[in-house]
């Protein structure tokens, strides 16, 4: 007779395991029940130390999970990877559409105790990521990952002098073709910050303070290694004031606007005396107070930091 929605299983057990009456199976194995009352495939190993568990079932029978443990190390160079690791373990389930996550650790060198099934592991590291596909049985396993990819880092300078880290920030293309900026990869990180990527070719835009000092270059990853890229930006900060005469007193909620020759808008700030980084060139800056407009041509010249005081009523 044909038994729908069942799958037969061979179970390795102790000969002298005794024999549940009436069931023709080992004791404590027992066929799990779906909702409709058909034998599910999946067993349940019944008592290995439950409490009110029979004294004759407690022996030696098949683990019902088993430990996988696993490893990431750098592709080429082999070597462990300590940080920076997030690990993801997806089990293929009949029924499914997708795989299910079952765990996940930040640990480098994690362990899982899982039922047997198929698993798909996900490691990154960063923007690099591996993945694995793994069969657990009734006993433990261990995989090594391996990852290409290195690290990024990006400095700034302005005339030999170290830009602070947290008035640069940077974003990394892949480029495409031609085109340089083809693929954003990562998007306004601080300067203090790594990324870290697969190993390859990228395209840096570093932009030190918040209107077009703005600088580009091209640089390699490499497996297991930091890259550090140091742009040397052509510009300063500038302070912006409205005065009443050299050297007075800035006047309170001034609208300055930065405009480049021909016109176009670089910056905008409100306040007494706001601080702009400029790229070396020329401006025209506007300021606004009670109603009245002023204006001042000026030069931005690399390294020099300064005041630029807007007379009113000139």
């Amino acid at each position: 007779m044909r038994a729908l929605g069942v799958v037969i299983m061979t179970v390795m057990l102790s000969l002298t395991a005794p024999f549940l009456p009436g069931s023709g199976m080992p004791a404590g194995v027992a066929l799990a029940q779906t909702q409709s009352g058909e034998s599910g495939t999946r067993f349940m190993f019944e008592g290995l130390g439950q409490p009110g568990g029979d004294p004759i079932l407690q022996r030696q029978l098949l683990p019902q999970t088993g430990t996988m443990r696993l490893e990431a190390v750098f592709g080429e160079t082999s070597t462990p990877i300590a940080s920076g690791l997030i690990w993801r373990v997806f089990e293929d389930r009949f029924g499914e559409d997708r795989p299910v996550l079952v765990a996940r650790s930040d640990d480098p060198r994690p362990e899982f105790r899982l039922i047997p099934g198929n698993y798909t592991v996900h490691v990154s590291y960063g923007y690099a990521s591996a993945t694995r596909r793994i069969t657990m049985q009734w006993s433990d396993v261990a995989e090594v990952l391996r990852v290409s990819a290195g690290a990024l880092a990006v400095r700034g300078i302005v005339s030999d002098n170290p830009v602070p880290p947290e008035q640069i920030s940077y974003s990394v293309f892949v480029p495409v073709g031609e085109d340089e900026e083809g693929r954003l990869v990562a998007a306004n990180v601080r300067g203090d910050e790594m990324v870290r990527l697969p190993a390859g070719s990228y395209h840096v835009v570093s932009t030190f303070g918040e209107a077009n000092s703005i600088m580009r270059t091209d640089v390699d990853v490499e497996t297991g290694q930091i890259t550090e890229a140091t742009l040397n930006h052509r510009a300063a900060t500038v302070t912006l004031k409205l005065v009443g005469y050299a050297g007075g007193e800035a006047f309170a909620g001034t609208a300055f606007s930065v405009l480049t020759p021909g016109g176009d808008v670089v910056r905008e700030a409100i306040g007494a005396f706001p601080s702009v980084t400029l790229a070396e060139g020329d401006y025209v800056v506007i300021a606004r107070h009670d109603g009245a407009v002023y204006t001042r041509d000026f030069s931005v010249v690399t390294g020099l930091d300064r005041d630029i005081e807007v007379m009113a009523g000139q």
